[in-house]
């Protein structure tokens, strides 16, 4: 049987799950090939395969992302976030994952930062309202 793994990334609110099995080297987001993408998210995505792709020397598994919730941006920085954690799970592979945290360590690190509640009486979580003394 192959081996299969499903592994989590989080952004904001945004929740991704990627499947990964053994295979070619397809990686599809919510069933489109991330090759679609507009470009700049598409490079986002490419870092933790061509980081990968250097250090095991080629990929020979596929990848399947689900995600919701969130915006774009957060969509695709738990995708990433899920991609980096899947091939780390499935190669167990401590020189990859000293790549992974020396290129960025919100490769394998979820960024916890979310927005700031709103405080009561104002319009915005810091603006306060605006005083005239005439």
């Amino acid at each position: 049987m192959d081996k299969k793994l499903t592994v989590g990334g989080k952004r904001k609110t945004a929740l991704a799950k990627a499947t990964i099995v053994e295979g070619s080297g397809k990686i599809m987001i919510n069933r489109t090939p991330y090759e679609n993408l507009d470009f700049f998210k598409k490079l986002v995505i490419d870092e933790p395969i061509e980081i990968a792709k250097k250090v095991l020397g080629g990929v020979n598994f596929d990848i399947i992302v689900n995600v919701k919730g969130g915006g774009s941006e957060s969509r695709i920085e738990a995708s990433r976030l899920a991609i980096a954690r899947a091939i780390l799970s499935f190669t167990k592979s401590e020189a990859l994952k000293k790549e992974f945290v020396k290129y960025d360590k919100n490769l394998l690190i979820a960024d916890t930062r979310r927005k700031e509640a709103y405080k009561p009486g104002d319009s915005k979580a810091r603006k306060k309202r605006q005083k005239s003394f005439r």
